[in-house]
């Protein structure tokens, strides 16, 4: 349950999350990443490995952008204030590369297509669903995805896809796919029930320019 650290400088901190961990919870009993990076910032600063936030000032950490807690995968933070508001404007100005691999019950028809749905979120129910342009509170949705190979077990066809969001919406991935008839696997939430095991979803390549000078930076899971 504990990220792993795959690189860290100065201005950011970039992370392998584990499917599981909430990226930020208000329940005191959950572990969340956050919590986890900034007593590693604390300790490091104090020069005591697993030195606890409690036992002193909190460091600076900023959460750039999400993943769902079932989900694994690679994600960005800042250490200062002028790092977030650069990685930020670099997300909201699609300036982020941000990709998934993910495995699908069926197989979706075209193989490789942008898909562009409008959600809007239930926060009674933490979903979110597609719905018309006027809605209210709803929010455009885009992304790309190909189908890069299937398999059967047992009758049922599934398909493995990699993903790249153009936006970042709530369960976006998981509801657009769903939409288009192939839910993904393991997510009881949006009709992937035929799966039996974990959500199958991870963030595995992240791409965005250095925060203090702009160089290219790029991250890649096996």
């Amino acid at each position: 349950m504990k990220p792993r650290i795959i690189y860290e400088d100065r201005q950011i901190i970039v992370c392998h999350k584990p499917a599981g961990i909430p990226v930020q919870t208000s329940r005191v009993s959950t572990p969340d990443l956050v919590s986890i990076l900034k007593n590693h910032l604390a300790g490091a600063r104090s020069g005591l490995p697993g030195k606890s936030v409690s036992q002193g000032r909190p460091p600076y950490l900023a959460v750039i952008h999400r993943l769902d807690q079932p989900v694994e995968g690679l994600l960005v933070f800042a250490k200062t204030p002028e790092a977030a508001k650069d990685l930020n404007r670099q997300l909201t100005s699609s300036g982020f590369g941000k990709y998934y691999r993910a495995e699908v019950c069926g197989i979706p028809a075209p193989p490789e297509a942008d898909l562009e749905d409008y959600l809007v979120k239930d926060g009674k129910t933490n979903t979110s669903r597609v719905c018309t342009k006027e809605t209210p509170g709803a929010k455009a949705a885009r992304l790309h995805y190909r189908v890069t190979g299937t398999r059967n077990e047992n009758g049922t066809v599934y398909s493995l896809v990699e993903i790249r969001l153009d936006t970042g919406r709530h369960h976006q991935i998981r509801v657009q796919m769903s939409h288009l008839g192939c839910p993904l696997a393991g997510d009881r939430k949006y009709g992937g029930t035929a799966a039996p095991g974990p959500l199958k979803l991870c963030a595995y390549r992240l791409e965005f320019l250095h925060p203090s000078d702009h160089r290219p930076m790029h991250f890649e899971l096996p």
